[in-house]
This record gives structure tokens, sequence and C-alpha cells, in this order.
């Protein structure tokens, strides 16, 4: 059965993030509340936990999985950046972004998308979020809680616990989010290109 947190969304208490940030570094999977949705995350080393949310939500080897960072610094450890890229991402994060860029060899392989070579990566714009990165000391992967068959992400912290709380080891509950992803910025073409369009307006 999963633990459950909660969490003040604009001060968290301390405690309950560097616990958290123990369950994620062990291998545990969590659902946690982002500036956009809730997110299933788990360790970026972790493939045990990987497979886990893999079976949760369905996903193929072709779906990108996202590395939530901290900031741009992170961004630039985990993806080749070029300066218009760099120019896109230090106007647009923090913020509602997934961007999509050619992974170093920093990334895990099974991270990596097996026919492209890239890897999803945003910078999330939430207190929550920020301090689990931050407690964590790197990115986390992790995926919009979407489940299979549904048309929209769990919004509630409550549901998330009733429906999965035998399949993830804890829930951080911050309150109700939305239910709009990130909006998907292709950089690897020229100038981005929007291939899921979300709550972030690009342009």
């Amino acid at each position: 059965m999963s633990q459950y947190f909660s969490i003040h969304p604009t001060n968290p208490q301390q405690r309950l993030i560097s616990q958290a940030a123990e369950i994620v570094a062990v291998g545990g999977l969590v659902a946690y509340p982002t500036d956009t949705t809730y997110a299933l995350g788990c360790h970026i080393g972790d493939k045990q936990a990987l497979d886990r949310i893999r079976q949760l939500r369905r996903l193929d080897k072709h779906h990108h999985l996202t590395l939530m960072c901290r900031d741009l610094s992170e961004i630039s450890l985990y993806a080749r950046v070029d300066n218009p890229s760099y120019r896109i991402l230090k106007r647009l994060t923090p913020g509602p972004f997934t961007f999509l860029l050619p992974a170093t060899r920093e990334v895990p392989r099974r991270l990596v998308h097996p026919r492209r070579k890239t890897v999803g990566l945003r910078v999330p714009d939430g207190e929550i979020a920020t301090s689990l990165l931050a407690a964590l000391g790197e990115p986390m992967m992790s995926t919009t809680m979407l489940l299979p068959d549904a048309d929209l992400p769990i919004s509630d912290p409550h549901e998330i616990r009733s429906v999965l709380e035998h399949s993830i080891d804890l829930v951080i509950d911050g309150g109700s989010c939305g239910v709009i992803p990130t909006t998907v910025v292709d950089l690897t073409r020229a100038g981005g290109e929007v291939i899921r369009q979300g709550l972030g307006e690009f342009e």
C-alpha cells in the first residue's frame, strides 16, 4: 500500500520532501503534482521502476519519457543544446513545456527514443516539484498521470490513491491539479515545432 504525504503547495514541508526524495532514490514510484498535471516519477537510473511506469500506462518503447530537471544547466548535461535552442529554453523555462532534444551519453539508453535518439526534458514551475528535484539532486524520470483508456489525467490526489495505492509507493497530495498537459516542442527542428499543444503557448 502506498504512503500518502500531504505537502503544502507553496511552502513544502522539508521533512516530507526529504522523505519523498529518499523513496524515489531507492527505486520507489511516486505520484506528485506539477505546474500542469499530476505526474508519475521515478529515479532516472532505475530500470525496474521505469518498467512499472510503462506497465501502468501501457507505454511502448517509442513513447517519449520526460526528464524533470531543476534548471537549464541540468538540461545541458543530458541534451545537446545549440544556441537557438538555448534561447528558446531560457525564455520558456521554468514552465509548462516539454522539449525534445538530442540526448547525450548521460541519458540511460532505455530513456532515449530508439529511432530519433532524442529525449524529452522539462523544468517545472511549482514548489513541490522543484523542491523534490532539489532534494533528489538529479533529474527524475516522469510521465503524465494519464492512465490507459482515460481521456484526461487524474487531477485529484485522493482518486490517485484509491486507484493506484497498490501499484505505486507514494502519493504526494499537493491539492488538485489541472488536466491540461505540457506543450511538447521538438527542438531538433529549426525554430522548434509544436508536436502536442498543451498548456504552454509557443510562439
